[in-house]
């Protein structure tokens, strides 16, 4: 469970005009671009902190939203196929999806949401994900527990018919169930070192 309250930073993450926006408390906003963003984060997981961040985009529909739900980050140890993955796969350029295939050091990757694969190395990975709080929940979903695995499963074999349910998504299930924002959603969350872990069985 997250500290809301512990010592360390607490940061706060807006959108504006395409930029990130962090604000360490008492201090101005500093606007930034993802190029300049992700690697404040990395740098506090490499040093062992865990960081909660909230989502943007719609690439790993249906199961994430955008400025809904948010991913708690950790060091990218023990990935493998399926997990959801942090990468770097050009300079400054990140994406949150999941893995697709690995051979050797080389790495398909590929959003819930997406149509298409990307490439990199696995020295491209920048964190892993420990789980996601969805809905403004603040009970997470691990990626190592067994809904985050049964969705997988039932998603990634449904794979050849993936269009059509993104489309039936988008113009159907949203315009009868719109999406509901938490009050949170604009908060990003910097934990002390923690024993988190993901668990591989």
């Amino acid at each position: 469970m997250i500290n809301r309250n512990n010592r360390f930073f607490r940061w706060l993450h807006t959108h504006d005009g395409g930029q990130n926006v962090i604000r360490e408390r008492g201090t101005k906003n500093i606007p930034l671009e993802n190029r300049l963003f992700f690697p404040v984060i990395v740098e506090y997981i490499k040093d062992g902190h865990t960081v909660t961040i909230n989502l943007r985009g719609n690439s790993m529909r249906p199961f994430l939203e955008s400025e809904r739900d948010r991913a708690m980050l950790t060091r990218p140890e023990n990935l493998g196929i399926g997990d959801p993955v942090l990468a770097e796969i050009e300079p400054g350029h990140y994406v949150l999806h999941r893995i697709r295939k690995m051979e050797g050091d080389n790495v398909t990757l590929m959003g819930d949401g997406n149509l298409n694969c990307e490439y990199c190395k696995v020295s491209d990975f920048r964190a892993g994900v420990i789980g996601f709080f969805r809905k403004g929940h603040d009970k997470m979903d691990r990626t190592d527990g067994l809904k985050w695995k049964v969705y997988s499963w039932i998603w990634t074999t449904l794979r050849p018919v993936r269009r059509y349910l993104l489309a039936a998504y988008r113009y159907i299930w949203l315009n009868i169930f719109p999406l509901k924002y938490p009050k949170y959603s604009n908060e990003i969350q910097l934990d002390q070192p923690t024993d988190y872990k993901i668990k591989k069985t």
